[in-house]
């Protein structure tokens, strides 16, 4: 069979761009922001990750000016040879007083951050326990480890137990799983996990990429948010939302940074954080600290946002954050109600297996700490208007 064969069969994007209701790569114009250009009209955004509302916050901008004009537009090299800047030491100290952890390393991307701790930490020998909610990095990142990796329902830790109480003894094991989960909007049972974890010798870590800035105080995290950070192991971050730049982390204590450093591939042979985004993240960590009312303003706009959903009778998923799924169920369905909304002026997310099971299509929908009421008004307005249209309950 030819190498290509499956990339000339593959025809289901192009009979969406034909019927006109492709959802994907549409172009903004603008900053992104809670209302943006989408080829030429205004949109309000309902799908972006910018929780703190910080992309185009003045201060954050001029701090990654003013990085270029420093230190130029690129490191040219890895952490671990010449790409180590003053800049790099200073986020990940940082970083480590603000998450409470001992030590944090910071990767290019957090889908790197994910595949470089894992792989790093987990080997053969070992067994990986993961949330079958959990991001396709972390899917990839168990593969990448060549460990045992062993799968539960999504949040159901009678399973995770039954899981541990089967597994070897011998095998060193590590509990993996989001903190804020990416597309149901709900939140990890952390102190059951770790009462879990103590009982069967595990390991836990938490992929926080949508909890910084949502839970915890000045949106410290699903750790600080139950006051588990001394016994959750290891803390994994992004800089591409609530720190609005771009890159990964893990916070843990010193030996294990220490040891991921050393022996992380993707950690090791892949470019370092360009500096425009580690002053990027600098600054918005700094006016996390010096504005708590931000997180506090998000959740509030979560909150709203749900329960303007159900006044207008629009089926959602069990969402406890900013992250607010709209359940549109099959993948053509979710395709057309994606674009009704766009042409009304609402931007939101399209999530179709097999980021979802079959059958559980959504619309991902997330709020900024910047939306105003009157916006989610308006855009909850446009979703009542499709969803009448489109025959959707």
């Amino acid at each position: 069979m030819d190498l290509f064969e499956k990339c000339a069969n593959y025809t289901e994007a192009k009979e969406a761009i034909a019927a006109g209701i492709y959802p994907y790569f549409h172009e903004l114009s603008t900053y992104q922001d809670s209302v943006v250009t989408i080829e030429g009209r205004r949109t309000i955004m309902l799908g972006s990750n910018n929780y703190m509302g910080l992309t185009c916050d003045p201060r954050v901008l001029k701090a990654a000016i003013d990085a270029v004009e420093k230190y130029g537009s690129g490191c040219s090299g890895s952490r671990y040879l010449n790409g180590t800047l003053d800049l790099h030491n200073r986020l990940e100290q940082e970083l480590a007083s603000f998450v409470n952890k001992e030590s944090v390393l910071t990767f290019s991307t957090g889908f790197q951050a994910n595949l470089g701790i894992i792989s790093a930490i987990a080997g053969p020998h070992d067994i990986i326990f993961s949330d079958r909610g959990n991001h396709a990095s972390i899917v990839d990142a168990c593969r990448l480890s060549f460990a045992k990796t062993v799968k539960f329902a999504h949040n159901d830790l009678d399973e995770l137990r039954d899981k541990l109480e089967h597994a070897s003894k011998d095998a060193g094991k590590l509990i993996v799983t989001d903190g804020v989960f990416s597309m149901e909007g709900d939140i990890a049972n952390l102190p059951e996990i770790v009462e879990i974890a103590k009982r069967y010798g595990a390991r836990v870590m938490i992929d926080d990429a949508h909890g910084l800035g949502m839970l915890g105080e000045c949106g410290r995290g699903t750790a600080n948010y139950y006051g588990l950070e001394d016994e959750v192991d290891i803390i994994m971050g992004t800089f591409s939302k609530s720190l609005a730049s771009l890159g990964g982390y893990v916070a843990a204590s010193e030996y294990v940074t220490h040891y991921i450093k050393h022996h992380s591939r993707p950690f090791i042979f892949s470019a370092s954080i360009p500096p425009a985004c580690c002053g990027a993240a600098l600054e918005a960590l700094s006016i996390m600290r010096s504005e708590p009312e931000r997180p506090k303003r998000l959740k509030e706009n979560g909150d709203y946002l749900r329960m303007k959903f159900r006044e207008a009778s629009i089926t959602i998923g069990d969402s406890e954050t900013a992250i607010v799924p709209v359940m549109t169920y099959e993948t053509m369905n979710t395709f057309k109600i994606h674009h009704m909304l766009l042409m009304g002026g609402v931007y939101c997310n399209p999530v179709i297996a097999p980021a979802v099971n079959e059958g559980e299509c959504l619309l991902r929908t997330s709020c900024t700490a910047t939306h105003t009421k009157e916006q989610l008004d308006e855009a909850v307005a446009v979703f009542k208007d499709v969803f009448a249209r489109a025959g959707q309950s």
